[in-house]
């Protein structure tokens, strides 16, 4: 069996393609899946660089979409044939969160999903959204399900709500997507001119090059005719934070949920409290938060944006894409 694995000393150029052992036939509560489609996200880049340190001979990636081969004693969720996707928390089925780490996250504590078979519990899946491709379900599993928690679990988004997303990768436009089809009215950052365009065309009702206009919090508010957003995506961390806090509204809740610009850094706690905003740090969701994506998806003919694929053999090539900043949405590998 083909898989992309990581040696030891991690680095893009220590990813090399390596035939495993196949996973076998599934046991009581499993389920057997041919894999055929993942998606990059900058956790797994993290760990392909070796900034996220995992053990030697690990296979990458959180993200992994197939078709079940054969299920084992007792499972009744799934058959033969089936479309899934995985979860990024295989162990937390439901409820408030019970993980604060990687351990059990594919492609990080344990072998991710860069392969062409695995054989896992059921219910480290759902079932994928019935019109997607395996590329297009596998960018739920972080990407999609990042945004759906941040906008509806936790924010309660509702029509008519202002959000704020910063960037073009694909949680902010996941988040787009989701925010139009709920009725808001969203704002967009970015350093291109080109992909604020596209923004455009994907429903962003206004865009602000952040190069250009270095103090978009107060642009954003004025946007807002002083008031500030209800909502702000923040992706960026503690080299945004200050102006995601300038943007928000009083009373307006901001989804902490990304460190592009570091791990730490200050936070400006008395226009925080200013605000009366809420900072809600999060990671991903739950299989059930997944589960109630798919079905709004299967509702909406929402379908994710895939800038660009790469064969797995090239995924290190696929990483360096990544890294470029070059890519609009999601960045797909496909075999």
């Amino acid at each position: 069996m083909k898989a992309m694995v990581l040696q030891s000393a991690a680095g893009l150029d220590r990813l090399t393609l390596a035939d495993r052992p196949d996973p076998g036939v599934p046991g009581a509560g499993e389920i057997r899946v041919a894999l055929h489609g993942s998606s990059l996200n900058f956790h797994d880049l993290g760990v392909a660089t070796g900034r996220m340190p995992s053990a030697d001979g690990r296979v990458p990636l959180a993200d992994g979409a197939g078709v079940v081969d054969a299920v084992g004693d007792g499972v009744t969720e799934f058959q033969a044939g089936d479309n899934v996707v995985s979860c990024f928390f295989p162990d937390w089925q439901d409820g408030t969160p019970t993980v604060g780490d990687f351990r059990r996250t594919p492609g990080d504590g344990i072998d991710g999903f860069a392969q062409e078979h695995v054989v896992l519990p059921a219910t480290a899946f759902t079932h994928s959204p019935a019109a997607y491709d395996a590329v297009e379900a596998a960018t739920i599993t972080t990407a999609g399900l990042t945004a759906w928690r941040a906008l509806i679990v936790d924010g309660r988004l509702k029509a008519g709500d202002t959000v704020l997303l910063l960037g073009t990768g694909g949680v902010s436009i996941w988040a787009l997507q989701i925010a139009k089809l709920m009725g808001a009215t969203v704002a967009i950052t970015s350093s291109s001119g080109e992909k604020l365009e596209r923004a455009q065309d994907l429903g962003a009702d206004f865009c602000v090059n952040y190069r250009e206009q270095q103090q978009w919090g107060k642009t954003i508010r004025d946007w807002t005719g002083g008031r500030g957003v209800h909502h702000v995506v923040e992706v960026g961390g503690p080299g945004t934070l200050a102006q995601s806090i300038e943007a928000v509204r009083v009373g307006g809740h901001i989804s902490l949920i990304g460190v592009l610009t570091g791990a730490a850094g200050e936070v400006p706690t008395a226009a925080l409290m200013a605000k009366q905003a809420r900072l809600q740090g999060l990671i991903v969701g739950s299989r059930r938060e997944q589960q109630d994506f798919v079905r709004a998806l299967d509702s909406s003919g929402i379908r994710p944006v895939v800038d660009r694929r790469f064969p797995l053999e090239q995924l290190a090539d696929a990483f360096r894409y990544e890294t470029s900043g070059r890519h609009f949405g999601k960045i797909g590998i496909e075999w």
